[in-house]
């Protein structure tokens, strides 16, 4: 029962933080924003479900991470064939193999040795990700794998997922809801975005950008007759129906990309300006050196934005995208383009719209019934227990406070399950107080003294306290880890709820009945 000021000073402090923490999340929005900035960013942001915002659900398709696996796989092995010396020819795609075909065919054994170590394990199995076969002697063949396959479609929706993610964030909104669903669908939820169709045009875009050069025969290819090595997309600055053929391999990619903004051009029109990476700037130099007075194009998701022509090297790894974009489109591609590009695309198969006016009913019950909750535990604690009961009571409502205030320096988002754990954990907060005092009450029966009863009391009581305590904080703690949606929102409050409860009751409660028992010095205690 012994409190030194330190320690009396250090409790109250913890308190003193916690509850000015919460302060911000309670004040009206007038009063709020009379607050400085830092404390305004310290508040508890609300979920779809209260704040109103879109919910958008996606589905990958699949059949594009095969294809670019394939892409991949194909510039790979032009790569290294060139390196160990094998010459290679009728390199092709075609029927979802990748197949081509040894020169010489003494050195199809090498070739076959340098496709097979392309291939990785996957999975417990170590089964491969890519099969290569010996045809006719001199030509190569190699195919995806089931597991192959299923892999890397797992790695995609993963990367999709924090791609998504950043994109979000970058525009300014905070607190999305990401999850994935089955193996090819992703859920996003973001509260206080009410226009499905501007979520949609955030995160929904590919934004595949490719620098290439422009094949050299262009008539040839355009009747229909593409040259090796050569594609035809279409051409925005050509007008409607217009198309242009280009180099398949790229110059540079979008993956090498550091920085994107919303910018002007030269016209005062609205535009892109990149910055590439070291490696990237290094390529793009090398390319425009070895080819001024060419043209290169600008691809965007398959389509050529624009083509201009390279006047002189361009050394210092920054480009600028123009074409028919609004301040708003630019903005929007420059957030995609520096969140990266998805590996997958990705198609809207379900989206809604709530609005705010259900979440505002939601929170008006949810503080009737945190309030009715309270006060029935409240009368219930004064009328059995008496004084001991009142600094539960004043525990509770620290506890309540101290949760707020918890969630709000960590910017946690409360859903509505969010607001029934707070209700349940304020109607399960005084359990704790209820079993030390009745163990002060068997220490009483007993016939110890005041001061010794109040000690074993809380001594004995406090053990049995930490383990429920504990064993409840690892089955929220596994409910937020493998949970998702509701149950994570569901889960941060009974954490954060059960882990408060404890030090409340079992510290400030009891360092509240230290403090008054040395002040009255009681030589008798109706409990």
């Amino acid at each position: 029962m012994f409190f030194p000021r330190w320690k009396i000073w250090g409790i109250g402090l913890i308190c003193a933080v916690c509850v000015l923490l919460g302060l911000p999340s309670l004040l009206p929005a007038r009063a709020e924003a009379w607050l400085p900035a830092w404390a305004q960013a310290i508040h508890i942001n609300l979920g779809l479900d209260l704040a109103g915002g879109s919910h958008l659900l996606l589905e990958a398709q699949t059949d594009d991470v095969a294809r670019q696996r394939l892409e991949s796989m194909e510039d790979l092995i032009r790569t290294e064939m060139r390196r160990a010396g094998v010459q290679i020819s009728g390199l092709s795609t075609e029927g979802g193999q990748l197949s081509f075909a040894v020169r010489n065919p003494a050195q199809a054994g090498e070739a076959s040795r340098i496709a097979g170590n392309q291939a990785q394990s996957v999975g417990f199995t170590q089964a491969p990700d890519w099969q290569v076969r010996v045809e006719g002697g001199n030509r190569i063949v190699m195919s995806q794998t089931e597991a192959g396959i299923e892999q890397a479609i797992e790695n995609a929706m993963g990367s999709a997922r924090d791609v998504i993610d950043r994109r979000i964030n970058l525009s300014g909104t905070l607190e999305p809801t990401i999850i994935l669903q089955g193996s090819n669908r992703i859920v996003v939820q973001v509260p206080g975005i009410e226009d499905p169709e501007a979520l949609k045009r955030l995160i929904g875009r590919t934004v595949r950008l490719e620098f290439k050069l422009l094949a050299e025969d262009q008539e040839t290819a355009l009747a229909g007759r593409p040259p090796i090595g050569t594609q035809v997309l279409p051409f925005a600055e050509g007008g409607e129906g217009a198309r242009i053929a280009v180099q398949r391999r790229a110059m540079v990619t979008g993956d090498r990309i550091a920085d994107a903004r919303q910018a002007f051009d030269e016209n005062g029109l609205p535009a892109v300006t990149i910055v590439f990476d070291s490696a990237g700037s290094q390529a793009f130099a090398r390319v425009t050196q070895a080819n001024v007075r060419k043209r290169f194009a600008i691809i965007l998701d398959n389509v050529v934005l624009s083509a201009p022509v390279i006047n002189e090297p361009i050394l210092g790894g920054n480009a600028q995208i123009s074409g028919s974009f609004t301040v708003e489109t630019a903005n929007e591609l420059a957030v995609s383009l520096s969140a990266g590009r998805l590996p997958v695309e990705l198609r809207v198969v379900e989206e809604r719209t709530v609005g705010p006016e259900l979440g505002a009913d939601s929170i008006r019950l949810g503080i009737i019934a945190s309030t009715a909750a309270a006060a029935v535990v409240v009368i219930f604690m004064f009328l059995t227990y008496g004084w001991f009961g009142m600094f539960a009571n004043a525990a509770l409502v620290l506890n309540g406070l101290m949760i707020i205030g918890i969630m709000a320096f960590f910017n946690a988002t409360l859903t509505l399950p969010g607001i029934a754990g707070f209700v349940l954990t304020i109607g399960a907060a005084v359990d704790a107080n209820v079993i030390i005092n009745e163990r002060i009450r068997e220490e009483l029966r007993r016939g110890r003294k005041v001061f010794d009863a109040i000690d074993n009391g809380w001594k004995e009581a406090s053990t049995a306290i930490l383990d429920a305590n504990v064993t409840n904080t690892i089955a929220g703690a596994l409910m937020f880890y493998f949970g998702s949606g509701p149950i994570r929102g569901f889960a941060v409050v009974l954490v954060i709820g059960i882990i408060t409860s404890a030090f409340t009751a079992i510290t400030v409660a009891r360092m509240m009945v230290a403090i008054w028992a040395r002040r009255t010095r009681p030589k008798t205690l109706v409990l």
